[in-house]
């Protein structure tokens, strides 16, 4: 999997197709991410010690990793990620629009 914990994505298919926002948290077993404002649905919540006074709450659902694509630095478009080895022999992650790195 290419992406990380706050990288800057764009959503290619799905209901919020068009939208963009950040990755909040990643599920490697299920191939999914959680993206800020992105596939938000209402959950009925019961009153409890941490919300007291429960109700309907919007949050987040996971989407699958492949309805998202990283939103390339100079343009803010969708582009692939690649990979490069620099000066200091570790590899990094670019963008194959702008060659910009991503790490």
């Amino acid at each position: 999997m290419n992406f990380k914990t706050g990288d800057k994505v764009n959503v290619i298919a799905g209901k919020d197709k068009g939208k963009s926002g950040k990755i909040l948290h990643i599920l490697k077993n299920e191939d999914k991410v959680v993206v800020e404002g992105i596939n938000m649905v209402k959950k009925h919540q019961k009153p409890n010690a941490a919300n007291q006074t429960g109700g309907i709450i919007e949050r987040e659902n996971p989407i699958h990793i492949s309805n998202i694509m990283i939103a390339d630095p100079k343009t803010g478009k969708s582009t692939r990620i690649g990979h490069e080895i620099n000066k200091n022999g570790k590899k990094v992650r670019i963008s194959k629009k702008s060659n910009e790195k991503l790490d």
